[in-house]
């Protein structure tokens, strides 16, 4: 399970076209795509006057470990012009390795995602996919988790 945003689109189009084209891409790469949700906005986070996001959740299926994965992940972030400087800078694209099936791991890459939980702009469109979907770790569905969370509350889906 991948979670997807952008606030930034540069030379790939808006934020919206950058996850459009990030989805294909996946496919691409090892990976299929299996659903994926609507693409969602909220407020940047943590500072709300930055651009704001657009975000999805695509539920994948992949040969690649968890290690691998996230490793294709980053290769792809980079490849859409990503670059990391400070935590939760703007970004063209960021992908977060959010669950692999029900493992639990507490090395990198920490499986479930640490703080997925608690952003809506993560559990409100994995909740629109898999409403019923169990956190390995904290037991909770989706869509609780999507009431509970206590990050990025303006998230909704995009009409």
């Amino acid at each position: 399970m991948i979670a997807l945003g952008s606030n930034m689109g540069g030379k790939w189009g808006t934020p919206d076209a950058v996850l459009e084209r990030a989805l294909l891409a996946l496919d691409k790469n090892g990976i299929t795509v299996v659903a994926r949700s609507r693409l969602w906005r909220s407020k940047a986070w943590p500072d709300p006057g930055e651009a704001e996001y657009r975000n999805a959740v695509a539920i994948v299926e992949t040969m690649l470990d968890p290690p691998s994965l996230l490793a294709e992940l980053h290769a792809m972030e980079g490849r859409f012009g990503r670059e990391r400087s400070i935590p939760n800078a703007p970004r063209t694209l960021d992908l977060d390795l959010i669950a692999y099936g029900r493992v639990i791991r507490d090395t990198d890459p920490v499986l479930p995602h640490p703080r997925a939980t608690d952003r809506r702009f993560v559990m409100g469109p994995l909740a629109e996919l898999l409403p019923d979907w169990i956190d390995p770790a904290t037991g909770a569905t989706a869509g609780a988790l999507a009431i509970l969370a206590r990050v990025g509350l303006d998230a909704a889906p995009i009409s």
